[in-house]
């Protein structure tokens, strides 16, 4: 049944700030994948990474989202789900994707800890780098996109909302 709600974007885009907001504002329950990890490996996603290593923590990743069967629910994803095509397709099932496209130069100011934060990336990456590389696959899923270049929370949430009773969800 398509009656959730499922954020997807880059780390620092406020998918899980957004979420908390929109679950109330909407009357569904609110569930955090990268929580999901945590709670079911009993480590913080940067001791994932540093342990088992990106592909570990993508598998990782990949596993707890492929077991959500959520009912009317707003999903907070990891900016990093878009790379396991199955895990989307599997989100897909249960509602519309909404994109929460953020400018690089905002997601360098909100993430000061960017090696500690479990965020997949590779070596001598940059956030800009991974951008580049995600941004393509964010678009691909969305089914709305949010630019939120000069919008306040308030306003992410409302537009979220409006377009996701627009469409019949509530």
């Amino acid at each position: 049944m398509k009656d959730s709600l499922i954020l997807i974007g880059m780390p620092g885009s406020g998918k899980s700030t957004v979420g908390v907001l929109l679950a109330k504002t909407l009357c569904l329950g609110f569930d955090d994948t990268d929580l999901v990890i945590q709670d079911r490996e009993q480590r913080t996603l940067q001791q994932i990474i540093i342990e088992e290593g990106l592909a570990g923590f993508i598998a990782r990743e990949r596993k707890a989202v492929l077991s959500l069967v959520p009912h009317r629910q707003v999903i907070a994803t990891g900016g990093s789900v878009v790379l396991s095509p199955d895990a989307m397709d599997h989100l897909r099932q249960y509602g519309p994707l909404i994109y929460l496209d953020v400018p690089i130069e905002m997601l360098e100011r909100r993430i000061r800890n960017i090696r500690m934060r479990g965020i997949v990336l590779e070596s001598g990456q940059t956030l800009r780098d991974v951008a580049s590389i995600r941004e393509p696959m964010y678009l691909r899923y969305a089914d709305y996109v949010i630019h939120e270049n000069h919008l306040s929370l308030e306003q992410v949430v409302s537009k979220a909302a409006g377009w996701y009773r627009q469409i019949g969800r509530t």
